[in-house]
């Protein structure tokens, strides 16, 4: 979004109330997730990038807030957008009860490498699923870069048997995730590679593509600049994709389905993970984004008062997004 684009700074945080929602699980060890939504002239938006980026790393997730919130936005393709059920690093036995949780979704991507639990954990947790899903379910995984290369051939070598649709980021870096793919095709293993971080925390997100290093991209409106720009990521590299989403409100949630209704039929690559409000224990929104029958209309929610002062963070946290916000708005 250009410098004159901008709306005024103080514009943006009179428009901007700072929410804090506790999650119904611990999800990425988070039990409670902190965001900034705006009451914008073009709809509700979101500013959310997780506590531990520095202001580069958020610049970009304020930019896609403040071009969704003031800008208008590409034509959508289509109404409603099919989505997965995403399922934490938790308990085996839990996992019938996540589910619950988005009803009629056939897809579930389920989180894997998590600190602390070991491979038999994630068997236990990916076979659970399967056995919910049935056979014509599709099952993800995701390890967030927490696997070596290595620990990625040894694990996906044993979930390769429950037919997993792809594996999420088993390795951190780009080089990794072009040695996890060739290893893996070597054993015949039939698991496609979807990169994640090594898109949205690239400064280069098409050196993915370029390297070979991924079947599928994962991509998020926020940290990749908004729609617009997430559009033309989009197109330079040439991959089918999933759009995904940061554990966002429904605020945010918006600008994820609205850029998956904007991809070309032959680049959006199935169920997209815009179903986390799911994950959430509350909400902004009166009529929140969560899946219907598997799916979720492409639409903006409005931003309902009582649940912006239900849900509103203590004193010191306002304070620290709004100082967060400001230095954030200098880099854009």
């Amino acid at each position: 979004m250009p410098s004159a684009a901008l709306p005024p700074l103080d514009e943006v945080i009179a428009a901007a109330h700072v929410v804090a929602i506790p999650t119904r699980t611990r999800f990425r060890g988070i039990t409670m997730r902190e965001a900034v939504v705006f009451d914008a002239p073009q709809g509700a938006s979101e500013f959310s990038p997780f506590i531990e980026y520095d202001d580069a790393e958020a610049a970009p997730w304020l930019a896609a807030a403040l071009d969704f919130g003031w800008a208008p936005q590409p034509d959508a393709r289509r109404e409603r957008i099919e989505v997965n059920a995403t399922v934490p690093a938790v308990r085996a036995d839990e996992v019938e009860a996540i589910l619950a949780r988005f009803p009629g979704c056939a897809t579930a991507k389920v989180k894997v490498a998590e600190r602390g639990q070991s491979l038999a954990d994630d068997i236990a947790r990916v076979n659970a699923v399967r056995d919910a899903l049935g056979p014509e379910g599709l099952v993800r995984v995701d390890a967030n870069g927490g696997w070596n290369v290595d620990e990625a051939v040894t694990a996906l070598t044993q979930l390769a048997g429950f037919g997993l649709d792809y594996a999420e980021q088993p390795s951190a870096s780009v080089s990794d995730l072009v040695a996890v793919r060739e290893r893996i095709g070597e054993r015949g293993i039939d698991v496609r590679i979807a990169a994640d971080e090594s898109v949205r925390k690239a400064e280069d997100p098409l050196a993915v593509a370029r390297a070979g290093a991924a079947d599928v991209l994962i991509v998020k409106a926020q940290p990749l600049g908004g729609v617009r720009r997430a559009l033309s990521i989009v197109e330079g590299a040439g991959l089918p994709v999933v759009v995904s989403s940061a554990l966002d409100t429904s605020a945010g949630i918006a600008m994820g389905l609205q850029l998956a209704a904007a991809l070309p039929d032959d680049l959006l690559a199935g169920a997209c993970g815009l179903g986390t409000v799911a994950l959430l224990d509350g909400d902004v929104a009166r009529s929140p984004l969560v899946p219907e029958r598997g799916s979720i209309p492409v639409r903006r929610p409005a931003l309902d008062p009582s649940l912006l002062d239900r849900y509103r963070a203590a004193p010191d946290r306002v304070d620290w997004w709004r100082d967060r916000l400001t230095r954030t708005y200098a880099l854009i």
